[in-house]
């Protein structure tokens, strides 16, 4: 159970990094990128191919990151001239032109070239290796202060709840919903963030590689978060919600418009990249078939179930979905006689009628404001 918490964990950290680049791109700029696994398998290419090289893991991270990054400038030059269903399908079509790219060319495995399409396999990753008990003790001293700042942060932003507003419809929010709908999400979170803790507390200590690649994981993925949160509430971030509502209005005031566009992919894109890293040393082995673009439409499932514009909502959604595909997987096959095909095409199945029954009632997430849509304009 505890190896299976970590892995649970692990999947869903990297996912929820990867969501808040996308939700950087969209759910802040109102761009609509369908291609955004591009980032991703540069960036987890990138990572494992210098390492093998020889190259430390974090600078063959951070070069991912900046790879990836690279591709969001060429992307945006590209394409950001373009609006909407146009700039979807050019997106699309690049992030399979880069998965198609790397299947059928040779790649630099070490100090041989390798078929794409083989593969690349026997790469390090972080804390692979058994650290002494002081190492590991330090390890976990870590992931307690993460795990009480995590703790904190859920209790202010339960406290400090938002002065109620009107809605569409003229009718008043209260603070008490507000703090009702706030306080069901912080406990949900509380207690998945403590079962983590507890499961990383024993893998640490009875060394689990994967409890070290874990508690790296969540580090960055706590740095990203509070960084872009900075971002976002920074003058940077109100332009960007300026472009998203009314790309002209900036235009007016003499803000460049295009550039900020390019800012938010690069960036987002840079995020992407170094989930991709996470992504790669959580496998082991990558191969091209890892990165189809059914993973772009899971992390839009996961930014549209927390909130699109709501960094708590994207890392809500990612947690959602991991434990809707954790539950189904081990209680559908009890319930429902169907083949391993049949019952992963009836998950997707569920998970879209759910979608449907969201967007009816709450069209803007879990966490999002309705005020605040990018879609349906």
């Amino acid at each position: 159970m505890v190896e299976y918490l970590i892995f649970l964990a692990i999947s869903t950290a990297s996912f929820a990094l990867f969501a808040l680049g996308l939700n950087l791109q969209w759910g802040f700029t109102g761009l609509i990128n369908f291609g955004h696994i591009a980032f991703m398998t540069l960036g987890a290419y990138t990572t494992v191919l210098l390492s093998l090289k020889g190259v430390p893991l974090l600078i063959s991270a951070l070069a991912g990151a900046i790879t990836a990054a690279l591709l969001g400038l060429i992307i945006g030059f590209a394409t950001l001239r373009l609006r909407e269903d146009y700039l979807a399908i050019v997106t699309i079509g690049t992030g399979e032109l880069i998965r198609l790219v790397v299947n059928n060319q040779e790649l630099p495995v070490g100090d041989s070239w390798v078929s794409g399409a083989f593969g690349v396999q026997s790469y390090g990753i972080p804390f692979s290796t058994q650290p002494s008990l002081f190492i590991r003790l330090m390890m976990i001293g870590l992931l307690t202060l993460l795990a009480v700042v995590t703790f904190l942060t859920l209790w202010r932003w339960i406290h400090t709840t938002q002065v109620s507003r009107t809605t569409d419809l003229g009718q008043k929010m209260t603070d008490k919903q507000e703090f009702a709908s706030r306080l069901g999400v912080g406990i949900v979170l509380a207690v998945l963030a403590a079962a983590i803790y507890i499961s990383g507390v024993i893998g640490l200590y009875n060394y689990n590689p994967k409890a070290g690649l874990m508690l790296v994981l969540l580090l960055v993925l706590a740095f990203v978060f509070w960084r872009v949160e900075i971002l976002v509430r920074s003058p940077w971030g109100r332009i960007l919600k300026a472009i998203r509502e009314d790309e002209e209005i900036p235009k007016a005031l003499g803000k460049n418009v295009f550039w900020y566009k390019v800012q938010s992919l690069m960036l987002g894109g840079a995020i992407a990249g170094i989930a991709g890293a996470f992504f790669a040393w959580q496998l082991g082995a990558i191969y091209p078939d890892n990165f189809q673009p059914q993973l772009t439409f899971d992390t839009w499932i996961m930014v549209i179930l927390g909130g699109s514009g709501n960094n708590i909502g994207t890392i809500l959604g990612a947690v959602i979905f991991f434990a809707y595909d954790a539950i189904t997987r081990e209680v559908l096959p009890r319930i429902i006689s169907l083949d391993e095909a049949r019952l992963g095409a009836f998950r997707i199945m569920v998970i879209g009628l759910i979608l449907m029954v969201l967007m009816i009632w709450r069209p803007q997430g879990i966490l999002g404001k309705k005020e605040e849509l990018t879609l349906g304009k």
